[in-house]
Parts: C-alpha cells; structure tokens; sequence
C-alpha cells in the first residue's frame, strides 16, 4: 500500500489492481471502504472490456474467447513504475496468463497525482504489439453517501453541470444493455437528480454520447460533497439493488458491455477503443473533494 498526503488530503493505493483504497479529506472517509455485506471492491480499473460480454464470451480474428466481467486488470498484481512525493504510478504487462483471455500484448499504467483537495487519476494504454489492439478501460469508484441514514428514502443527489435533457440506457439480460430503448432522466427544477432507495432497483443507469462531463454528488440538503469530472464518453451510475447501501459509484467509461446477443467481433463491439503499432491512449479522471 503506497500513501500520498498534503495539507489537506491523503489518499492509499494498492498495488494489486492498482486500486485507489482510500480517500481521507480534512479526517473523514470519502471512499467506500469495502464491506463485502454489500460490495466489496472500493474503485476498481475495469480492463480490458468494461461490463460483460455477451454469455463470457468474445470472438477475434475466428477464434472464441471467455473473459468474466469488467475484465481481469483488477484482479491481477501490478508493479510499482514510479513515485515522488505527489504521484505514483504502477504497470500491467501482459503475460501467457492474460493472453488466454485476450490474446494482444499491451502496458497499462495507472497513476495518481494529488494537489490542493484534487486527485488526478491517469491511464495509459500502450500497444508493443505487431497488430492492431482492441479495448475499453473505465473505472469503478464508490463513494459513501455523505449523510446516510438506513431508514430515510432521500440518500442525496446528482448533479451534471447541464441544463439540457438527459437520457440514459439500462442492463438488460446476462449483463449486457437494450440499446433499443432509452429513458428521460428525471431532475428536479434545481437540475439535480434525487436519489433514494429505488433508484437502482434496475442496476446501473448508463449515460452514453459525452451527454456529461462531469458528476457532483450532493447530500440531502443539497450542499456539494465531491466532483468527478472526465472526458470519457460514457458515465455509469450504480448503487447494488435491494441492498440499501450507503454508498453510490460514479463510473467513467472508455466502453460499455455487449448490447444483449451480440455475437460479432471484438472490434466491432459497441464503444471500443482502438490501438495502431505503438500507439498510446490516454485518458483518467479528477475527483474534487469539498467540505461542506
């Protein structure tokens, strides 16, 4: 476990799936702390698909692959690549364990850097390979409500930092999203979106087309808590339905899972990420933590 601190904040990760553990701003607990009764991961890196694929499923080039949900770079050990008294970053490489599931070679690094009450999270997809390199990456980070009460309906709210109209797709079957039908996401006249006990009751709601760029989680009196802004063009917003939990992810995406009975190549999935010989993408988040 590797800590960075300044004045303000100090934050933990963990080399194994170089995972952000711990979020402390002026002494209190921002991040989901892993209670395995309701989930028990705290920000996990979702590569190299995020969601599912369709029955485990994927096909490249004629040949069938498995590969469980959001990928396995959360589950694997990462090696520490660099560190200052701000930053730190850690490095996957492929191996013969990871090319059985996905047969392309590849980095990933995962950084984060801290200044004033912000954290910055940085990834780099790098392709060594000889051929071209299909993936997605996104991240999974809970946040715990910042006024839970177990037996209140209101947990808080969201905010996008839009006016416009907002719409949004759900999992349908196995994992995987009806695309054929969207819904009007339903804010308040302050242009906030209420979130209670039922929100979730159909899994995450997923926002696509860069509808946002940027997600404020609020507490019940509507005073500001934390900001994640991004540039991924997709944000999934989750809590565990049926569990009342005190926490709510907020989840930028480089992908999505299949759309239900999808049966094409890996390429040609929704939402994928492309690499030619060399190439690097890069992308990550800011989260904004405030004191209210």
């Amino acid at each position: 476990m590797k800590t960075l601190s300044n004045s303000e904040l100090t934050i933990r990760m963990s080399s194994h799936g170089a995972e952000l553990c711990s979020i402390c701003f002026r002494g209190r607990e921002y991040l989901w702390q892993a209670d395995p009764a309701y989930w028990k991961r705290h920000s996990p890196v979702l590569f190299p698909i995020v969601g599912s694929v369709w029955e485990g499923k994927y096909r490249h080039e004629g040949q069938t692959f498995e590969l469980s949900q959001h990928g396995f770079a959360r589950d694997m050990d990462f090696r520490l690549y660099s560190e200052s008294p701000d930053e730190v970053h850690y490095r996957l490489e492929d191996s013969e364990e990871t090319r059985a599931k996905y047969p392309f070679p590849f980095l990933l690094d995962i950084g984060y850097r801290i200044h004033g009450n912000c954290i910055d999270v940085l990834w780099e997809v790098s392709n060594p390979g000889d051929r071209p390199m299909h993936f997605q990456i996104g991240a999974h980070p809970a946040f715990y409500f910042p006024d839970y009460e177990p037996a209140a309906e209101l947990r808080g709210y969201f905010g996008f930092g839009t006016a416009k109209d907002l719409q949004y797709i759900l999992i349908s079957e196995k994992g995987c999203a009806d695309v054929e039908r969207s819904y009007p996401l339903p804010l308040d006249k302050d242009g906030l979106l209420p979130l209670d006990v039922h929100t979730f009751d159909h899994d995450a709601l997923i926002l696509e087309d860069s509808q946002v760029k940027e997600v404020t989680l609020y507490d019940t009196k509507r005073r500001p808590c934390l900001r994640l802004c991004f540039d991924a063009p997709l944000v999934g917003l989750w809590s565990p339905p049926g569990k009342n939990a005190p926490f709510v992810c907020i989840e930028p995406w480089y992908g999505r899972c299949d759309r239900a009975h999808y049966s094409g190549e890996c390429k040609d999935r929704d939402w994928m990420q492309h690499l030619t010989l060399k190439e690097t993408f890069k992308g990550g988040y800011r989260i904004e933590v405030m004191d209210n």
